[in-house]
């Protein structure tokens, strides 16, 4: 059982930077992919970001050379540096943990708003 809780979201000018946290809960953090999705308004929960067991990263194209994630294992947590924000990444953003299973736990969601 893995309990995820993000932090970090907030209002923001375009142009503009945030880094979302998110922190679990549990001793096997190291053995999970963990995962950024957003969800924007009317639309689908769509993938951002991941960062498997051994640190290799994937980003959507949209946000590569703009956004980074990380992980930090000691302290349980993953975090997404969002840099240069556009109005379209207004979402709000949820972390995920997946299992080596493919089984998925995630967090509430933090809420990011990008005003042009």
């Amino acid at each position: 059982q893995v309990q995820l809780v993000e932090s970090g979201g907030g209002l923001v000018q375009a142009g503009g930077s945030l880094r979302l946290s998110c922190a679990a809960s549990g001793r096997t953090f190291s053995m999970y992919t963990m995962a950024w999705f957003r969800q924007a308004p009317g639309k689908g929960r769509e993938f951002v970001a991941q960062i498997t067991r051994s640190g290799g990263v994937t980003l959507i194209e949209v946000v590569k050379g703009r956004f980074a994630i990380s992980r930090d294992n000691a302290k349980s947590a993953v975090y997404l540096q969002m840099n240069g924000l556009k109005p379209d990444d207004t979402a709000v953003y949820y972390c995920a943990a997946i299992s080596t299973t493919g089984f998925q736990y995630w967090g509430q969601g933090t809420q990011v708003t990008v005003s042009s």
